[in-house]
């Protein structure tokens, strides 16, 4: 497959099946059995599996699983990379159109909202990042504050400065960045594809569990991280790249434990960070699903494995 390039704009994929869902809710195995029954090959949907080394805090398929069925769109370029989300969708485009042509089922499986509803609805991009801009507008919100920097995006496009909150600084800056590279404001863009499909056109199943009981899951994985080598395995990222890029930088896990090898935070302390932030990120996942008219949502407890799949696929059939 080619290097992965940019795209301005990309259309809805809706034809393959997506399985999401938050983290810890048990994705990896479904869709190795969903993938066994339906003849196919996974599309991983995880914005940090893309980069190399970084396998234990991400929780890769391990070597076993991917024996047991192909995995696309893994360890695509090195942690010191910035890589995109139009990167991401062209790249799943063509792995999309390749497994077609070996007459398999392409399965998107992974926990990155954003991914998942640019897939489904297509988006516009935009330019690539002009990070001159990007540090110089950073720079003018902690001398002036995100409001102030709000209110300069709402005087060149209204409609996206009311859809996003005052404290969202990325995406803030992402508006003005697009105004000023193509001086026409981001909304006008994106208003050709804001429509939304209803469930049953979509193979799209979000796995639910009940609060306390993924807390629980999440607090055992992050356990298990750590148990398993997440230091180590940081330790040696470090030694090879000096640091990690800043796309990178974001995955649960490898900042809090930076913070302890430079004596920031207790290994406890750490672990305790990275539980919590994981909580607060596996809300914001269930936030995004719950947007999504395409998705339907598959409830998690006493079913078996083999059982929740063959619910989807009646649901899908039904």
């Amino acid at each position: 497959m080619s290097s992965p390039k940019e795209l301005e704009s990309a259309p809805p994929l809706i034809e393959p099946w997506y399985l999401s869902g938050p983290t810890a809710a048990g994705k990896t195995q479904i869709g190795l059995a969903l993938a066994e029954r339906l003849d196919g090959e996974i599309i991983s949907l995880d914005s940090m599996a893309v980069y190399r080394g970084m396998d234990i805090g991400t929780a890769k398929p391990s070597p076993e699983n991917r024996r047991r069925c192909p995995h696309h769109m893994l360890d695509l370029v090195e942690p010191t990379e910035d890589f995109s989300v139009s990167q991401f969708v062209a790249m799943a485009h063509e792995t999309v159109d390749a497994i077609r042509r070996r007459g398999k089922t392409p399965i998107f499986v992974g926990g990155t909202p954003l991914y998942l509803k640019t897939l489904l609805r297509g988006f516009y991009f935009g330019p690539s990042a002009d990070w001159e801009f990007r540090d110089t507008v950073e720079a003018e919100a902690e001398q002036v504050g995100l409001e102030s920097l709000h209110a300069r995006l709402a005087q060149v496009d209204p409609l996206s400065a009311a859809k996003l909150h005052v404290q969202d600084k990325r995406r803030i800056i992402r508006a003005l960045e697009v105004h000023y590279l193509t001086g026409t404001p981001l909304s006008h863009h994106q208003s050709h594809f804001e429509d939304s499909r209803p469930a049953e056109q979509c193979h799209v199943f979000i796995l639910g569990w009940e609060r306390s009981a993924l807390h629980e899951r999440i607090n055992e994985r992050i356990d298990h991280m750590f148990n398993v080598g997440l230091q180590a395995e940081v330790e040696g990222l470090l030694a090879k790249h000096g640091n990690l890029g800043r796309t990178a930088a974001q995955a649960l896990g490898y900042r809090e434990t930076i913070r302890h090898f430079n004596g920031e935070l207790s290994l406890a302390e750490a672990i305790e960070k990275v539980k919590a932030r994981t909580r607060q990120f596996a809300r914001r996942q269930e936030t995004w699903f719950r947007s999504l008219t395409e998705c339907r949502r598959v409830e998690m407890g006493e079913m078996s494995v083999s059982e929740l799949v063959d619910e989807m696929i009646s649901q899908q059939d039904g």
